[in-house]
């Protein structure tokens, strides 16, 4: 495989850069914020994680109502980077607008709006893999993409952070915290540009008169065609239960952190090693993928994620959670980009946006049956460990439909 990426993989590669430091605000920097915010406001902890629960599943409903459809209309001729381009704006306007926002109904607001419009973004910029390479290059790409996310994102994380921590100038934290949100905003914008320059939507569908009729139409018939497609089919139900079990370790890790009493400052710094670790094992991962195919590896990360659930199940000490740091980060980037590569390769080409529509509809829900299953166990027996213990369920079940998945394939292959 010809290494040497070409213009269009490169730009394509640094929107990853780009939306990835807008993800390490979301996950660190935002609820810490939004909290103060609402402490300010005479509103209690508990009230006020439930109402930032609340929004966030907001933001993911609307878009799995939107996703499909937008996507079926994005296929059509020039209108991929059209629809990406509104919904960036949309991001970004958001954002900007929750910086200076001057309370936490206001934050809110328009922090549901940004989290749309990156969400949104997503799903058309997963879609222009297809047009920046081919199927051999794609394991590749998509994760360098993943890779140089990680580690690219941590640069204006880091500035902020410590904006936060150092208060240069006489700053308030405030102060400091919005500057940290411009930073980011503008890491955002710039990192963006290539891919407006350079990326161009390659396979297409041709316009009809009545665009949105068609679409509705379009998408009915899709329904159809993965039913009948049964190795798309089982890959896709796999990667529902296991990117579920993935997505739960990622976003519970800092609540899990505390109840085992693990400091803020450490968990940053974990997060931090998480990024650092994630970038050399997901470009290995995309080289091994050449080599070995990606679902022999995504069944690989999926047995190792069973065994960090067996470890987190028995971890009690703040060096046993840089250990377990250590292991996610050599896991998630690679499952997470050989699952969009492999997912890229089984679709129709001309119809990869609203294909991946489908396909960001399953990751954003998958993230619901996790938390769900920590959280009733939190409740019944008085801790999470067994509710990340219960997540080796969810990795199993996603690795039987995998093995389905690669039985369906060889199946049409004789």
């Amino acid at each position: 495989m010809k290494e040497k990426l070409t213009k269009q993989e490169k730009s394509w590669i640094l929107y990853d850069v780009a939306n990835s430091a807008f993800t390490m605000i979301v996950t660190v920097t935002i609820p810490i914020y939004f909290s103060g915010l609402t402490s300010s406001a005479g509103i209690s902890a508990e009230h006020s994680s439930s109402i930032w629960g609340v929004s966030t599943s907001i933001a993911i409903l609307i878009l799995a109502l939107l996703a499909p459809i937008l996507g079926t209309i994005a296929d059509y001729q020039n209108m991929k980077k059209k629809i990406f381009t509104f919904f960036l704006v949309l991001a970004i306007t958001g954002a900007v607008v929750f910086t200076l926002a001057p309370n936490w109904i206001v934050f809110l607001a328009f922090f549901i709006i940004a989290r749309l419009g990156y969400s949104a973004c997503n799903i058309f910029y997963d879609a222009m893999l297809i047009d920046v390479t081919t199927d051999e290059r794609m394991d590749h790409i998509s994760t360098s993409g993943y890779a140089w996310g990680y580690i690219g994102s941590c640069i204006p994380f880091i500035i902020g952070i410590l904006l936060i921590l150092v208060k240069p100038f006489g700053l308030d934290t405030i102060t400091a915290t919005r500057i940290s949100f411009v930073i980011t905003i503008l890491w955002w914008i710039a990192m963006s540009i290539p891919l407006f320059k350079n990326v161009h939507q390659t396979y297409y569908i041709e316009r009809k008169n009545h665009i949105i009729k068609d679409a509705f139409s379009r998408l009915g018939k899709t329904f159809g065609k993965m039913k009948q497609n049964k190795k798309l089919l089982f890959f896709m139900l796999g990667y529902f239960c296991y990117i579920d079990g993935v997505y739960t370790i990622i976003s519970m890790a800092t609540t899990y952190g505390n109840e085992v009493g693990v400091g803020d400052t450490s968990m940053i710094l974990a997060l931090l090693l998480t990024q650092f670790v994630a970038f050399p094992c997901s470009i290995l991962t995309g080289k091994l993928a050449t080599k070995f195919g990606p679902l022999k590896l995504i069944k690989f990360f999926i047995l190792i994620y069973c065994m960090i659930c067996i470890f987190a199940f028995g971890l009690d000490t703040e060096t046993e959670f840089w250990i377990l740091a250590v292991a996610v980060g050599m896991c998630q980037g690679g499952i997470q980009a050989l699952s969009r590569s492999h997912f890229g390769k089984l679709i129709p080409k001309e119809e990869s946006s609203e294909y991946f529509g489908f396909f960001d509809i399953f990751g954003k829900f998958a993230d619901f049956f996790g938390p769900l299953i920590i959280a009733v166990c939190a409740f019944f027996l008085n801790s999470s460990r067994y509710g990340v213990l219960a997540l080796i369920v969810l990795f199993i079940v996603g690795l039987v439909f995998v093995l389905l998945s690669e039985k369906a394939t060889k199946m049409e292959e004789k």
